[in-house]
C-alpha cells in the first residue's frame, strides 16, 4: 500500500508559478510511474503529466507543455510538479497518483493504483 500526499498549491494571479509535492510513504516508489491530474469543478478528471520510473522520460497534455514540469527524486520519495506562466484555466484540484508495475496507461486515470487527496490550485486574472 501506498500513501500520496500533496502539498503546495494556493491563489496566484495569472503568469504566475507554484510548485507542486508528492510526498509517499508505506513503501518505496523507485518502480512506479507517476502521474499529475486534476479536475475542475463540473469537469472530468483530466491527465496533466506523467515521469517514468527512473524520472527520464516525460509527458505532457498538450495545455501544459511548455509550461509545467514533472520531476521526481526517488531518494526523497517525492514528485514536483513546476508550473509557470499559470493561467486561469488551470485552476483545479491536482490530484498526485502512482502507477505500478505491469503499468498501466500513464495517460488514463485507469492505470494508476494509488492517489493523493489533492490540492487546490486557483489562478486569477
Amino acid at each position: 500500500q501506498v500513501w500520496l500526499v500533496e502539498a503546495g498549491g494556493g491563489l496566484v494571479q495569472a503568469g504566475g508559478s507554484l510548485r507542486l509535492s508528492c510526498a509517499a510513504s508505506g513503501r518505496t516508489l523507485s518502480s512506479y510511474a507517476m502521474g499529475w491530474f486534476r479536475q475542475a469543478p463540473g469537469k472530468e478528471r483530466e491527465f496533466v503529466a506523467a515521469i517514468n520510473s527512473s524520472g527520464g522520460t516525460t509527458y505532457y497534455a498538450d495545455s501544459v507543455k511548455g509550461r509545467f514540469t514533472i520531476s521526481r527524486d526517488n531518494t526523497k520519495n517525492t514528485v514536483y510538479l513546476q508550473m509557470n506562466s499559470l493561467k486561469p484555466e488551470d485552476t483545479a484540484v491536482y490530484y498526485c497518483a502512482a502507477n505500478r508495475p505491469p503499468h498501466g496507461s500513464l495517460y488514463s486515470p485507469r492505470g494508476y493504483d494509488y492517489w493523493g487527496q489533492g490540492t487546490q490550485v486557483t489562478v486569477s486574472s
